[in-house]
């Protein structure tokens, strides 16, 4: 069978409804290959498969609806909700990515919802982790929507146009000629990441500020407590931090 008439077997419907739902378990903080299932649906739709908007608008409500409840469950089950993932996804979980991903959250308050899109480990972090840190909703949905729209519409339009040229170099050129446009767009791809990666890793590892350590002999009770003239000793009350 060749490998066109193979893929006018798919049923579109199936292709939408696995975007649809990868996407969207992905955006409640499960690891899966979200953003692969969109550029396969992509490539599928320069092929004739299935339709691009749709793939567009099977991600979009994927990742949105997602999100949405993903900060919902974030708000309710707290940072026990983290514990208990880090547990069973020990490789996503770990205390060093959560502890980016809230400097990222702390820094940066919507602006991480919006990018984080774009980037795999906040990607799956964004739901949960406002939801935990209490984000204001309509604050958190007014950086998600336009964030979602932009990052579910713009990867499959650019898959999409980047399979249409690629089907036309191969009707009008050789395969040599395919292999280079492949291995260029491949090589630009990798430099985007790779700058991209960059600058992630430089708005993640900024440290917050801490207290500086207690000197040796000094115990961090002694670092708090005031001697008044009278002798006796109080301690500082401990200071609410409000957002």
């Amino acid at each position: 069978m060749e490998i066109n008439a193979w893929l006018a077997t798919i049923p579109p419907l199936a292709v939408y409804t696995l975007v649809t739902v990868v996407i969207l378990i992905e955006m409640l903080g499960v690891p899966l290959p979200g953003e692969i299932i969109l550029v396969s649906a992509a490539l599928l739709a320069s092929q004739g498969v299935v339709d691009p908007l749709w793939v567009g608008v099977c991600a979009t409500v994927g990742a949105c609806v997602g999100d949405s409840l993903g900060y919902l469950i974030g708000r309710k089950g707290g940072r026990p909700l983290f514990a208990r993932l880090g547990r069973r996804f020990p490789r996503h979980f770990s205390e060093t990515n959560i502890a980016a991903a809230e400097r990222a959250f702390h820094r940066w308050g919507a602006w991480a919802v919006f990018f984080g899109r774009f980037i795999a480990l906040l990607r799956i972090f964004a739901g949960p982790l406002a939801g935990v840190l209490r984000m204001p909703y309509g604050k958190f949905l007014a950086a998600d929507l336009p964030g979602g729209i932009l990052w579910a519409g713009g990867t499959t339009a650019v898959i999409y146009y980047l399979g249409v040229i690629a089907q036309q170099w191969l009707h009008r050129f050789s395969w040599v000629g395919l292999l280079i446009a492949v291995l260029a767009g491949a090589l630009s791809t990798w430099y985007i990441k790779r700058r991209a990666g960059r600058a992630t890793a430089r708005l993640m590892g900024a440290e917050p500020a801490t207290d500086p350590a207690p000197t040796p002999g000094e115990s961090a009770d002694e670092t708090t407590a005031t001697t008044p003239e009278g002798g006796s000793t109080t301690r500082s009350a401990p200071v609410a931090v409000t957002d």
